[in-house]
């Protein structure tokens, strides 16, 4: 089965990638950089030059394909709104390049903003609609194509994909920690996070790919959710630092842009997803891994 992978080269795509190439699948990395293309062709998968703006490409990728999954993302926190509108193009034009294929489209959501304050499952939709909202509106836009001759499925992953080289939301908290000679936490430090080793996150997807029905939403989630005071304090006894509560109010100013979301409840279940699939999550958990080292660049 030939796969045209987005993101491929990206902190979970290579994992992907990799899954995928051990089960024999061919994948077709979209490589915005000789870099990319490097990385892809020494894995033994192939690249197919372009971007997210490239809409012609990124068509002519998924006509060539037996099926996409789009991992890719513009994380652009200086503009979210443009991020969206981008990713919504870009999903929508690979949408209407394979509809009526039935072949699958696979698309990286997440769990934050869906909760509510409450533990998010697979069926509880996203609220998020239209290229002007978070992501584009791009896991409804998605998963309307069900009904449209395409098997989507949303692959939502926790808010913390973790592992050795991660350089993700709990390496930005690191580097945070050790900026300020503490290792914080917003108020009281009972929001949660939930959490999914990479080799877990990459297995799950290629699991989706063989299993998930169309329409489906799937949880990456092996940990529910764990308190971000409990996040802080491994960091910083792997630091050496103190653990600190930071009020509500000075958030913003001690861990800029990211305070937004460690101050907020982003938890939510798998068991569907690990039932459905059989899959069940194997992986260090993300205090082991603190533990371990796997921030250590990042201090």
């Amino acid at each position: 089965m030939r796969l045209f992978v987005t993101g491929a080269s990206g902190w979970i795509g290579s994992a992907v990638t990799d899954e995928l190439l051990t089960h024999g699948y061919d994948v077709i990395g979209l490589a915005r950089s000789d870099e990319a293309v490097a990385a892809l062709e020494t894995k033994g998968a192939k690249a197919h030059r372009g971007s997210l703006d490239d809409l012609d490409s990124l068509a002519a990728a998924a006509t060539a394909a037996d099926g996409v999954i789009h991992l890719a993302f513009k994380h652009d926190f200086t503009n979210p709104a443009g991020a969206g509108h981008t990713e919504h193009a870009a999903v929508q034009r690979m949408l209407d390049t394979l509809e009526g294929s039935d072949r699958p489209f696979m698309l990286a959501s997440g769990v934050g903003g869906n909760s509510g304050g409450r533990l998010l499952t697979e069926d509880d939709p996203s609220p998020f609609h239209g290229a002007d909202s978070p992501r584009g509106g791009s896991e409804n836009l998605a998963l309307s194509y069900a009904y449209r001759g395409v098997r989507p499925v949303a692959l939502r992953f926790a808010p913390t994909v973790h592992g050795m080289g991660d350089h993700g939301f709990t390496a930005v908290l690191t580097t945070i920690a050790k900026e300020h000679g503490a290792a914080g936490y917003v108020g009281d430090g009972s929001t949660r996070w939930s959490a999914v080793h990479r080799s877990d996150a990459a297995r799950m997807v290629r699991l989706a790919l063989e299993k998930a029905p169309a329409g489906s939403r799937m949880h990456a989630v092996a940990e529910t959710g764990l308190p971000s005071r409990d996040i802080a304090a491994a960091i910083g006894d792997h630091l050496g630092v103190p653990t600190v509560s930071v009020a509500p109010d000075d958030a913003q100013a001690h861990f800029g842009w990211i305070a937004g979301f460690f101050g907020a409840d982003l938890f939510a279940s798998s068991a569907r997803t690990q039932e459905l699939l059989d899959w069940t999550p194997t992986g260090p958990t993300l205090l082991e891994d603190i533990a371990a080292g796997a921030y250590a660049q990042s201090a």
